[in-house]
């Protein structure tokens, strides 16, 4: 996966075998991925890479990520409960995630039609990075730590295949997460997951 913000607007994510080629999702959306970039940009997010995608950041908190599919392409805002989405225009990323958290883009020039609410939205978000404000936490019998809820909210085919996962396996995961102290342990711990998560399996088995 890429470590290098410039490499996801040039070659991709590095998550798939189309990683460098015309075929790659980002290759099918650059203009609008450019658009939202820009406007993350100019509404002063920091930009960083997580997860192999672009992630924009204010007050230490994650605000947004892009994302690129065959179909579409997306700004996924992380902590999506508290978004009003005045404008009706959030959509969930998948039947198992909680609540609507993207706008989702199917074709580029969608970007500069829907600018004032994006940026909009991302003030909305800035808001509440800035006032320290969090969604209440939905209970579990384990406490799911946030890297992996970020995690899931900004990759929906991880978090469909988490929330497929026997109880036992999902426990697994989260008593291995939950006993690293770091975030950036925990958050390098999910992207080894990831496939084995994918694959269905526990965290200890191969």
């Amino acid at each position: 996966m890429i470590t290098d913000i410039e490499d996801y607007f040039t070659l991709g994510c590095g998550r798939c075998a189309r990683f460098a080629t015309p075929e790659c999702s980002t290759r099918l959306w650059i203009d609008g991925l450019n658009a939202l970039r820009t406007i993350c940009r100019d509404m002063g997010l920091v930009e960083e890479v997580k997860w192999a995608h672009p992630c924009y950041m204010h007050a230490g908190r994650n605000i947004a990520i892009l994302g690129a599919f065959r179909t579409d392409f997306r700004l996924s805002f992380f902590n999506a409960a508290l978004m009003k989405d005045p404008e009706g225009v959030l959509a969930r990323q998948g039947e198992n995630t909680r609540h609507p958290d993207m706008i989702r883009f199917t074709a580029s020039d969608q970007v500069a039609e829907k600018d004032p609410i994006i940026r909009a939205y991302l003030e909305e978000a800035k808001g509440y990075a800035e006032a320290g404000i969090k969604p209440e936490r939905e209970k579990t019998e384990i406490d799911m730590p946030e890297e992996l809820i970020d995690a899931m909210d900004a990759d929906p085919e991880l978090a469909e295949a988490f929330h497929a996962l026997t109880p036992g396996r999902q426990k697994s995961y989260l008593f291995n997460l939950n006993g690293a102290k770091k975030s950036e342990t925990r958050i390098a711990r999910i992207a080894k997951f990831r496939d084995k998560i994918i694959a269905g399996k526990g965290a200890m088995e191969y």
